[in-house]
């Protein structure tokens, strides 16, 4: 998880999103119940709650702690204790809870080396066991049955880029305690067909074991398979559980802003929203947190394509287009393409473009798809969001694309991820991590969502992470949407009916 900089000045003003539609009114209702105040930037990152216990567990690198809460009464809700991860090491990144136990992925004090998990229990709250994973385990979860527990360990190089370690998955097995380690080997032959899909692999001085980067995962209902989002890869790994071997690697590939349901506001200094299309301008996919779910007996995978790209002292991949010579064949009004009012600002990445290896791009590639994908479990794109999530929160100008300061970046930076199956119908939560707030769309035809509402709620900045308490465990016997929120510490909990 990155932390964000910048969003105090923005989002305060958030109150009442923008009407709902009348399907929303008459059908789902999305009521705010209460918000926990936790504390300041980075008190809150990632939260899971116990059914057993009716406890709330939210990872806080400003505590360097877990922090637990009991919302037995969700308008009352009373702190219980800290967990300390400083006997661990560094930061915690991610906290899951299955069948009373709490699982937190720990980064080590030296980040390049590797992590823990520490597992807990979730009513003594005292330490079960400890085991070791790979390097930077930045999200953790449990399978359905609390069988295993994964890890996507990011493996992020140092900021000299001296140091890169190899990015895996922990896999940890409950029944017997076994701990395995996926890394991701590829021959030159696979690397090259992987890359001319759509797949990026460009670090320094690197090989692909170490260039790959896991930032998230999700385990199918059987407990069989984990598939994990390479972030900074543009693509997606299928892992066999039991045997701990990848199955495949899914390319992301790119989408095109020529096209009109593509078309990018990207620029902050034109000083207003405008969507255009533009020729040669690609954007690679670059999901955050991945998801899936089961609509009339077919799995889907679904992503949310926040987008990141690799800036460190040692290498940094970022370019402005003004800063680059653009080819005159390819773009002759090239000099009025880059001014700060048209593409100039836009920031791209300078391992790609130049096709004909002469000093000039010949083709743009941006970062991050600014909207949600729907894939089948091979790879197939059913679905993308194309601009609706700017299109949609365009209705506010002071908050899109925070004030419009990041229209030359990543945009809303979708960031975090939730489903809810009910009365017929398949919900999904978008948490947008610059935009704040988090949109519901209907996906019950996984081929044309429709967009439901944006809920907000007034001084919530920055949701890191989502999650549905669903009624059967909830504390309201309601469904619960809980959304976890970075910059302003807040954790608030909504009820979906």
């Amino acid at each position: 998880m990155r932390n964000v900089f910048g969003l105090f000045f923005t989002l305060l003003i958030l109150g009442c999103s923008s009407k709902p539609s009348k399907e929303t009114t008459e059908n789902i209702q999305v009521t705010h119940i209460n918000t926990i105040k936790v504390g300041d930037m980075n008190a809150v990152e990632i939260s899971a709650y116990c059914a057993k216990t009716k406890r709330l567990f939210t990872a806080s690198t400003l505590f360097d702690a877990v922090l637990v809460y009991d919302i037995s009464n969700v308008h009352q809700p009373k702190k219980v204790k800290e967990i300390s991860i400083t006997p661990y090491g560094g930061n915690v990144n991610s906290v899951a809870v299955s069948h009373g136990k709490l699982a937190m992925a720990i980064e080590n004090t030296k980040r390049q080396e590797n992590g823990t998990v520490a597992i807990f229990d979730t009513e003594n709250l005292v330490e079960i066991t400890t085991y070791a994973t790979g390097a930077l385990p930045d999200m953790v979860d449990f399978s359905s049955n609390g069988t295993y527990i994964l890890t996507a360990n990011e493996g992020e190089p140092n900021d000299s880029y001296e140091i890169d370690p190899k990015g895996s998955v922990t896999i940890f097995n409950t029944k017997n305690d076994s701990v395995t380690t996926v890394e991701f080997e590829v021959d030159d032959a696979q690397l090259k067909a992987l890359k001319a899909k759509g797949m990026r692999s460009f670090g320094k001085n690197t090989n692909f074991s170490k260039d790959v980067e896991p930032e998230y995962l999700t385990i199918s209902k059987d407990e069989k398979i984990a598939w994990v989002v390479l972030q900074e890869n543009n693509a997606i790994a299928e892992i066999d559980i039991a045997t701990a071997k990848i199955n495949n690697i899914f390319p992301l590939g790119v989408k095109d802003v020529s096209l009109a349901k593509n078309a990018f506001d990207v620029s902050d200094q034109d000083g207003k929203i405008q969507f255009n299309t533009w020729a040669h301008l690609k954007a690679f996919y670059l999901p955050d947190a991945i998801t899936h779910v089961t609509i009339k007996d077919v799995t889907y995978l679904i992503t949310a394509n926040e987008g990141d790209s690799r800036d460190y002292v040692g290498f940094s991949e970022e370019v402005r287009v003004s800063e680059i010579q653009l080819d005159s064949t390819v773009f002759p009004n090239a000099k009025k393409l880059q001014q700060k009012e048209q593409l100039g600002r836009l920031k791209i990445t300078t391992t790609r473009g130049d096709i004909d290896t002469d000093g000039d791009y010949d083709e743009l590639y941006a970062f991050g798809g600014r909207s949600f994908s729907i894939w089948e479990t091979n790879g197939n794109l059913v679905y993308d969001s194309g601009n609706d999530i700017a299109k949609q929160t365009q209705v506010n100008p002071k908050t899109f694309n925070q004030n419009d300061t990041r229209s030359d970046d990543k945009g809303a930076e979708p960031e975090a991820l939730a489903t809810l199956q009910f009365h017929g119908k398949t919900l999904l939560f978008v948490g947008l991590e610059r935009t704040s707030g988090v949109l519901l769309y209907d996906i019950s035809n996984p081929k044309q969502p429709i967009f439901l509402e944006w809920i907000n709620h007034k001084g919530d900045i920055s949701p890191e992470g989502l999650f549905v308490i669903p009624a059967n465990e909830s504390p309201t016997g309601e469904n619960i949407l809980v959304v976890s929120n970075e910059i302003s510490g807040t954790i608030s909990l909504f009820e979906v009916k």
